[in-house]
């Protein structure tokens, strides 16, 4: 996998991305040179012919971005995926209508759009079908061995098979029951058998739930020094997964793991960070704010803004200030969470609920100093001493500002019950883990996407 900006990405999707790109830049330059001939030098050199096609390249990468054509574990039916093929180059052709309409010089001569967008649409099919056929070669497969039984490895097997764009094939896994006295011969058995397998493993994994005692530590070294990695697996699934799962987590794994740095001057680059984006938001949203206002007031009775306690850097208590969402009595019989179709919220309130206007107060708590842009989202008072006495780890949510979106809302979305909210700290302890401005632009990016899609809210 591929590291960028301290996410991972398969490398069969950073390689769909960066050929697709190339596609549909080739497919216009190509339009240019045919209809143009000679002359096509001079347009792509001095008339801004190049950049328009850089253009028109990011903007289809972008739409295939936001129609999770790059999520194989989200789309992978072919109709499916040749129909939102369509859906990007009709977007493409709308959006660039719309800019030539106000911008003509945004043009390319004679009819280069059209003929680019006729080679396109048949360029990416045919891609994807060869994609398609690429990914499920086994050649192309590195083949995976997984040490261990039980449920740490039945989850692991589970999830590498339903990830082709992973590119790992499971090889001689099966999941004994067999009793801890014989389990360690087990595995020094099928590690002999892995040492002379043709085509041979590239991988081990290591998905042990108890080390001690069992793990065949000499035959894993021997095999390591033959050229084969060997991984726990608590690795590959933060990898995998872009969590940090708490099955199995100790605190050793914070004391020696890489990451988990609060170095001061990183801190102050990501409040100036969130200062800037909050500031720039509210000057943007402003012309916006006497209609929001207005419908709040129109729709339902009570105050426009609401203000909440929430739990802050520090355990610091804080006031958090939104558009109100919910009726005045929402909470007469005591604060619980959000549901689904909560019947408490108004209907203009779950329309900003869905489109997240009614977070964008907010931004005044992030120019304030309470919050960040990003970070974990803040929990009531109420609810943290249950959700520490229930959730391990629960308290490393206070260490840094809680955010206005975060990891865990653009990768898993609203926890509404205990499971949810255990999944959504353990995004949360990813981004603790990995945080940096560059993970916080790719945040940033990703909740536009959420926002579009209306993912996650309730």
């Amino acid at each position: 996998m591929i590291r960028f900006l301290n996410v991972y990405y398969p490398t069969r999707t950073v390689m769909l991305f960066f050929f697709e790109a190339l596609i549909v830049s080739s497919c216009f330059l190509i339009a240019t040179i045919f209809l143009l001939g000679p002359d096509a030098y001079l347009t792509l050199a001095y008339e801004q012919g190049a950049l328009k096609i850089t253009g028109v390249t990011i903007l289809s990468v972008m739409l295939s971005y936001y129609f999770d054509l790059y999520e194989p574990q989200i789309v992978s039916v072919p109709l499916e995926i040749y129909f939102r093929i369509l859906l990007v180059l009709g977007f493409d052709c709308f959006v660039l209508s719309a800019l030539i309409f106000f911008y003509p010089e945004a043009a390319m001569p004679q009819h280069v759009y059209l003929i680019g967008f006729t080679l396109l649409t048949p360029a990416l099919i045919v891609w994807r079908k060869a994609y398609s056929w690429l990914v499920s070669r086994r050649r192309f497969c590195e083949r995976v061995y997984v040490l261990g039984a039980g449920e740490y490895a039945k989850t692991l097997v589970a999830s590498l098979q339903s990830r082709p764009d992973v590119g790992m094939e499971i090889v001689d896994w099966q999941d004994v029951q067999l009793e801890q006295s014989e389990r360690k011969q087990h595995w020094i058995n099928a590690l002999e058998r892995i040492s002379e397998m043709k085509p041979p493993v590239n991988r081990i994994i290591v998905a042990m739930e108890h080390h001690r005692g069992e793990l065949p530590v000499q035959e894993l070294l021997n095999l390591r020094f033959q050229g084969i990695v060997v991984e726990e697996v608590g690795a590959l699934r933060e990898r995998l997964s872009g969590k940090i799962q708490l099955d199995g987590l100790r605190p050793s794994d914070f004391l020696y793991a890489s990451g988990f740095r609060m170095r001061p001057s990183q801190q102050f680059t990501r409040q100036i960070a969130s200062i800037l984006a909050a500031a720039t938001g509210l000057l943007l949203f402003s012309p916006f704010f006497p209609l929001v206002m207005l419908a709040v007031r129109m729709t339902s009775k009570g105050p426009i803004f609401f203000k909440q306690t929430r739990v802050g850097a520090g355990g610091r208590l804080f006031k958090v200030v939104k558009f109100r969402t919910m009726r005045t009595d929402a909470e007469a019989a005591g604060a619980k969470w959000a549901t689904k179709d909560d019947p408490r919220v108004t209907p203009i309130g779950r329309f900003m609920r869905k489109t997240r206007i009614d977070e964008v107060p907010q931004l005044w708590n992030i120019l304030r100093g309470d919050m960040s842009f990003v970070g974990p989202r803040p929990e009531r008072p109420e609810f943290v001493p249950m959700l520490s006495e229930n959730l391990p780890f629960y308290y490393l949510r206070h260490l840094i500002r809680p955010g206005l979106t975060g990891w865990a809302q653009v990768r898993y979305g609203y926890g509404a019950t205990m499971a949810e909210t255990r999944e959504k700290l353990e995004y949360d302890l990813y981004y603790i883990k990995h945080q940096s401005l560059g993970l916080d632009l790719i945040v940033m990016f990703e909740t536009i996407k959420t926002i579009v899609r209306r993912r996650g809210a309730q």
